[in-house]
């Protein structure tokens, strides 16, 4: 019930050119409670979430990892603890989400590289990493079909994409009541704990508007993926895992 990551936003949030800028503000003003937030709304659940999102990541000993919506670190930190044999790059497209990251890589004398970056247009070469991963930030892109074509771009041939996410809620008793949580809760605590509660009110508008776990890889195999679906904590988050043909 956490991370309303960035890269792009979705139409809830102002139109065109705007919703980049909007996502970008949003998530600058809340970049100091992030972390804090993250663990309060999901109650520590989001941690075990990364936790088989890194197994699926490593699993091929990668020795280029690119983290796409890195926002302050905690997964690409996570990937460079279990993997420190590779070379992990953090990328986000909000300083002020970035500065902390750094911070916190600093803390746990970890190297990783953080850079700003565009999902859609991002500043590598072709086959420049073996894996890439997305934790909670895909959702925001603006496009999907773009956002995928450049991961499938930046990776080595057989290399791995990995995508954590919410899918919508399903349409049964605790579709409904995670659904209620979701609208009516989360935004609440959320606004309290950052003093931002438009952050948290676009979380549910941005879950709620994300495609189908099956449309979802229908688009990773039309951009060239082989692709697969796991459920996670009954479906509340999700992880696509895919394969570069």
């Amino acid at each position: 019930m956490t991370n309303p990551h960035h890269p792009h936003s979705k139409p809830a949030v102002g139109d065109g050119q705007d919703k980049g800028a909007d996502v970008q503000a949003m998530f600058a003003a809340i970049a100091p409670r992030y972390d804090l937030l993250n663990r309060i709304l999901s109650l520590g659940v989001d941690q075990t979430w990364r936790y088989a999102g890194a197994r699926e990541a490593l699993a091929k000993a990668p020795r280029r990892v690119l983290d796409i919506a890195t926002g302050t670190g905690d997964f690409a930190l996570m990937l460079k603890r279990r993997a420190p044999y590779a070379q992990v790059t953090g990328s986000d497209f909000v300083p002020e989400m970035l500065e902390i990251a750094r911070v916190k890589g600093r803390q746990a004398g970890l190297e990783v590289t953080w850079e700003e970056g565009d999902a859609l247009a991002l500043p590598y070469p072709d086959a420049s990493f073996d894996t890439v991963t997305c934790t909670f930030g895909f959702r925001n892109f603006s496009d999907y079909a773009q956002g995928l074509a450049e991961m499938y771009r930046v990776l080595s041939p057989g290399g791995r994409l990995v995508i954590l996410e919410f899918p919508p809620p399903a349409e049964n008793l605790f579709g409904r009541v995670y659904r209620l949580y979701f609208q009516q809760v989360l935004p609440r605590i959320g606004g309290l704990v950052s003093g931002d509660s438009s952050a948290y009110t676009y979380l549910p508008e941005s879950v709620l508007a994300f495609p189908e776990p099956e449309e979802l890889l229908k688009m990773m195999r039309c951009a060239g993926f082989s692709a697969r679906y796991r459920p996670l904590s009954g479906g509340i988050a999700g992880m696509w895992v895919a394969d570069k043909r």
